[in-house]
């Protein structure tokens, strides 16, 4: 059913943000009270419009950070620089948001503006009980002109003009400049290669003719299913995917918006066998591909990496426990960092694991899942905006998944964000969903899909503030944390994760049921933290108290440790002489030792001698007595004695 909403055109930017500026008060000077902003709005709210104003009408904060005590400058120059180098027509948005959100009334009542014109937009919505399309209140209508009809957290269909594609599935789905291009795909078994494009500031499709590059040999640009399809400058590559004759390894073929022509890449390296159902996702200048099902039917969980600047393969050597070999999953980049793979199939099984790899340390990791389970499914697809991952479609082969999910990536806790039910587009299989724009707000779009049928409908859904704040209560817990650090500026991250809290909120003054109830929650939220606050503060306090014990007995150690210091000297000095002597009275022994043998030497000698005497004198007793005895004996038997001879020789 259709129904016809009364809208507002409202002004355009950037003289909405202009006027939204001037009813609350500021002037963009930088030292500026703001009174007229801090009397109208609360602390929190006031410093985020003024951190919104400067970087919409200076740009990224450059300025030095306060050298006074003075907190408020300190908080305002910190609100200003945690915005980093945010666009000035995000800014610019952002503040008119948080500014009706707080002041819903204020266009009405600002000075200087007209009563905005009124138009009657059609539009459809598709039912939570059957999947048929339902009559829209007014109160959750916001639309700025025909086409940008937005239903918060609920899936509708657009009014599309043009020549819809042909009904298909596990086809490629990117976006470039507010276009949605759609390329291959299946359909009753048969693959595509057709082109097509979506408008979304029309909404309107058209058939895109393509041609292959002119060359001596001439490019066959086979048609595929279940390939991925990435924006690369002013290129569509699509990478991997099923055909009828496949090839060994990936193939890479790229598409040029300009030339309207196709040409396969040539890559270096190693690459991939040739597969479908795979993942890939582009990080930095590098396409990271997991997992998929080759074409013999053997499922796949390897890790490859395309560098696009040199287009060169490498497989990639990881640690942990890599997810189980699958297909037709889906995976999300967090942070520049952090690859994350949930659900897909084997041949025989459906998933509803999530695994987490570290794209610095190459290592994987499964999480605790936190929130309500998804259920296993198969061939769902999913797009990042910020910290969520939204998920939709997909299914177990019995059934399609009812529930469009999303996943907070930094808390790892699920939510559901909307459920349709009965054969409907949103529980198909190989549907496509990319992050379109609505007026400048980012929206889901979901095409294709196959749920018994083959279906060509585009829905799309518009997130509401509700999911910011529920992942903002979750991570609330963990600042509990940081109060552990006393170095950290308690009063600035608090205010800054109120702005947090506010990054997406309603872009329509009429729609005061919708809003009402988002301030609500945000003031609950407000609540919270207040709460929370109080409890770091006190946390902070006695972490302050412990720090300062610490540091006095860090000093006793350090005085202690001088005075052991000049001990240790002082022994080493005394030790020092004490060597030195030793060393003395070691070459003193030394001689002692030297002149001892040389005593022994001398002792044997003299014994020597001693016994040469005592034989010699011997010698000389033994000749005396035999010379007695001689001389009687001779004189009888007539021999002169032989000293008479001698002496008369002489």
């Amino acid at each position: 059913m259709t129904t016809m909403a009364r809208t507002s055109t409202g002004l355009a930017y950037p003289d909405r943000f202009y006027a939204a500026a001037s009813y609350a008060g500021l002037d963009g000077s930088l030292s500026s009270n703001n009174n007229d902003v801090s009397s109208r709005f609360s602390n929190e709210v006031a410093l985020i419009l003024y951190a919104l104003y400067q970087q919409a009408t200076i740009g990224p904060c450059d300025v030095p950070k306060p050298s006074s005590w003075n907190p408020v400058e300190q908080s305002k120059w910190k609100s200003w620089q945690q915005l980093g180098n945010m666009a000035t027509t995000e800014a610019m948005r952002l503040f008119v948001k948080i500014l009706e959100e707080e002041d819903p009334g204020w266009y009405s009542r600002a000075s200087n503006f007209v009563l905005e014109p009124t138009i009657d937009v059609q539009m459809n919505t598709i039912s939570a009980e059957n999947g048929s399309l339902v009559q829209t209140q007014d109160k959750d209508v916001i639309s700025e002109g025909l086409g940008s009809v937005v239903i918060y957290d609920t899936w509708i269909s657009p009014p599309i003009t043009g020549q819809h594609p042909k009904a298909r599935y596990q086809h490629g789905a990117a976006v470039v400049q507010e276009k949605m291009y759609i390329y291959g795909g299946n359909h009753n078994g048969r693959y595509l290669g057709d082109l097509h494009v979506l408008d979304f500031r029309s909404w309107t499709w058209s058939n895109v003719g393509t041609k292959a590059v002119e060359s001596p040999s001439p490019v066959n640009i086979a048609p595929c299913a279940a390939h991925s399809l990435i924006p690369w400058g002013n290129k569509l590559l699509s990478i991997a995917g099923h055909m009828k004759d496949p090839s060994e390894t990936i193939q890479v073929k790229a598409f040029d918006l300009q030339t309207g022509t196709w040409s396969m890449l040539k890559t270096y390296g190693k690459p991939p066998v040739s597969r479908g159902g795979q993942s890939v996702n582009l990080v930095g200048t590098t396409l990271v591909i997991f997992g998929g099902q080759g074409a013999n039917r053997t499922l796949l969980n390897d890790l490859y990496i395309l560098d696009l600047e040199t287009m060169t393969w490498d497989e990639i050597d990881v640690a942990g426990v890599a997810p189980s070999p699958r297909s037709d999953h889906a995976a999300a980049v967090h942070a520049e960092r952090y690859l994350l793979v949930f659900g897909g199939s084997s041949h025989a099984t459906f998933f509803n694991d999530l695994h987490v790899l570290d794209l610095q340390t190459m290592e994987w990791s499964k999480p605790a899942q936190l929130g309500e389970l998804p259920t296993p499914r198969a061939g769902h697809a999913g797009v990042t905006i910020g910290e969520n991952w939204f998920i939709a479609g997909g299914g177990d082969n019995k059934s399609g998944a009812s529930k469009t999910i999303v996943l907070n990536m930094s808390s790892f806790v699920w939510s559901v964000v909307t459920s349709v039910e009965g054969t409907v587009p949103l529980a198909s299989e190989g549907l496509s969903l990319v992050v379109g724009s609505l007026k400048g707000y980012d929206i889901l779009v979901s095409f294709g899909g196959y749920n018994g049928r083959y279906n060509c409908e585009v829905n799309i859904l518009n997130p509401s503030c509700k999911l910011n704040l529920q992942s903002n209560i979750t991570e609330a817990p963990s600042a509990v944390h940081n109060a552990t650090n006393p170095t950290r500026d308690l009063r600035s991250e608090f205010e800054i994760g109120q702005g947090k809290i506010r990054e997406i909120v309603m872009d329509n003054v009429d729609s005061k049921p919708t809003i009402s109830e988002c301030e609500k929650t945000n003031e609950r939220i407000i609540a919270t933290l207040k709460v929370e606050e109080q409890e770091l503060e006190s946390s902070l306090s006695e972490e302050k108290l412990q720090s300062l014990q610490l540091k006095q007995q860090v000093l006793e150690a350090e005085t202690r440790n001088t005075e052991l210091y000049k001990e240790l000297q002082s022994v080493r000095g005394q030790l020092g002489t004490e060597q030195s002597r030793c060393f003395k009275l070691e070459v003193e022994v030394a001689e002692l030792r030297q002149k001892l043998q040389t005593m022994e030497t001398l002792e044997k000698e003299l014994e020597f001698l001693q016994r040469l005497k005592a034989a010699s004198e011997q010698a000389a007793l033994n000749a005396k007595q035999r010379q007695g005895s001689s001389g009687v004996w001779g004189w009888l038997a007539g021999n002169p004695p032989e000293h008479t001879a001698i002496d008369d020789n002489a």
